[in-house]
This record gives C-alpha cells, structure tokens and sequence, in this order.
C-alpha cells in the first residue's frame, strides 16, 4: 500500500522546499553547497508525514481519487488504508529518532500536533463572519503550513547556528503553506477535475467553507445559512459554487495568496544570496501559477 503511494508522480513540492532552504542555509552560514545527511532526513521525512496524513484524510472524507488514481481505502478499505497510514507515520518517527537531535525531533513532532487540531478545527465551524475566517486561517496553518514551516526551521537549525536564520526559514515555509493551500482553494473552483487529479467542487461536497467561499458570503449573505448546515440540502452545492464564481472570492482569495507569497519573499531575502535562494523566490511565483 506505501508503494502505491510512494510512486514518484506526487509534486515532491515540500521535500524540495526543505532541500533548497537547507542549501540556503547552509550558504549564508558557511559557504557550504553540501547537504547534511540529517537535512536530507528532515525532507524525506516531510513528504512522509505529509503522505500519512493525505491517506488518513481520505478516510475520514470518503475519497475515490487523489493525484488522478484511485485512494487507498478505495482500494484496500478503511481499516487497512488507517493502518497505511499508522505505518508511514511510525517509519517517520523512526527515521526522526535516527536524526538523534532533540531540538529537531520537538520541532517535527509539533507538525504532526498541528495536523491533529487542524483536521479537529476543520470538523467545526463558527457561526461568527470575522471568527470563521480566523477559524479558517488558523486551520489551514496547522493543515497544511505548520509542516513546511516546522520542516524548513528543522534543516535551518542543522545548517546554521543563528536563531535569526531559524525565524527566517520558519516564516518563509508558513507564508508560502498558507498561500499553497489558498491557491489550492481556488483551484477546488477553477480547475477541471482531470488537471487537479481530484474532483472539484471537493471542499463543498464535504461541507467545507473555504476562502473563496468566505469571500463571497460577504457578497451574498444568504449563503451564511448554507455555511451553518455545512452545504448538507438538495442543490446547495450547486448554488454556493454558482455564487462563489459570481462574486470576487476567486479574485480576493489570490490576491491574499499574493500577500502571503510577498512575505515569504522578503523573508528569504535576509539570507545570503545564491541560486537556492533564488529558487525558493521563484518557487512563490510558481505557487501562485500552478493549475494543479
């Protein structure tokens, strides 16, 4: 089962963030190229705790698809894509352990909290407009940002002695997680379901208020009822994505992604220059470009 979802067609976008910010790192400390072994854990390590939780997520949301092929437990069934997904977490810890550095080992376990209280804050809503949207924020931190923030401090804290470096590494994976998953949000609206790999319109189907949606409730107030009872009536699906693309929840929600994109930047350009750097640059652009 951990073969078929380690097949190599993933976007390995967090384990190369993690590689190109311990390069950076390492450049601004010492003029190193090289890649410590144990950075190269932490990013390996990433892309397992990030797998664990996808086959573990589509349990809980009765997923058929992910990355354009069939879901574990579509396959194999819910208990045996539950333990799948035990075991990638259990050989992530056993990988973390080798590391054999505490401070790295508290920092990775924290992502793996976060995911936790992410999946909780997702399973309630809040009937307050301003709370929801914090609600929202704060969920897709822990989701999806706390693990490429958490990873990019863990390779910094390896490379470079300077806790200002650390902060760096940390903000520049949180800025550029959130935007990831806003740009994923939207594409839940604008992508066909053959590009995404995954059908659209997901997020509604599960009764999930995501920034495009909060946006256009704000255009739409009728929708709040529709947002209360997770989008569980005949035809609400179909009308809130009809009034998500009428209002300007598309346009509002990259265009916070392009704010949190900015801030990843100005973040990573305290570091040293090199081409690592550069990419990691580049790399915000490409979050904001991406249709898949």
């Amino acid at each position: 089962m951990c073969d078929y979802y380690f097949d190599g067609k993933g976007k390995a976008f967090r384990p190369m963030i993690v590689v190109l910010m311990a390069r950076a790192c390492n450049i601004h400390h010492n003029n190193s190229r090289e890649v410590q072994a144990s950075q190269r854990s932490v990013a390996i390590i990433a892309e397992m705790i990030h797998t664990a939780s996808l086959v573990h997520d589509d349990v809980i949301d009765d997923a058929n698809s992910r990355r354009g092929k069939m879901t574990v437990n579509q396959i194999w069934g819910e208990r045996k894509a539950v333990l799948a997904g035990d075991f990638i977490l259990s050989a992530a810890s056993v990988a973390l352990a080798r590391i054999g550095n505490t401070t790295i080992i508290s920092v990775l376990t924290q992502v793996i909290e976060d995911l936790v209280r992410g999946e909780f804050l997702q399973l309630g809503s809040k009937e307050n407009e301003n709370e929801r949207f914090a609600h929202y924020l704060e969920k897709t931190f822990k989701k999806t940002a706390s693990l490429i923030a958490n990873s990019c401090k863990a390779v910094s804290i390896l490379g470079c002695p300077d806790p200002k470096v650390h902060e760096i590494a940390y903000q520049y994976g949180r800025n550029v997680g959130i935007a990831f998953q806003l740009i994923d949000d939207v594409l839940d609206f604008t992508s066909c379901a053959d590009r995404l790999g995954k059908p659209t319109a997901a997020d509604l189907k599960l009764g999930l208020a995501t920034g495009p949606v909060l946006f256009a409730c704000r255009q739409f107030p009728e929708m709040n009822a529709m947002i209360m009872r997770r989008f569980s009536k005949p035809g609400d699906v179909e009308r809130a994505r009809k009034y998500v693309l009428q209002s300007d929840g598309v346009q509002q929600t990259t265009y916070l992604a392009q704010r949190y994109c900015h801030e990843a930047t100005r973040e990573i350009s305290k570091l040293r220059p090199s081409p690592e750097r550069e990419a990691l640059i580049q790399l915000t652009e490409m979050v904001l470009l991406r249709d898949k």
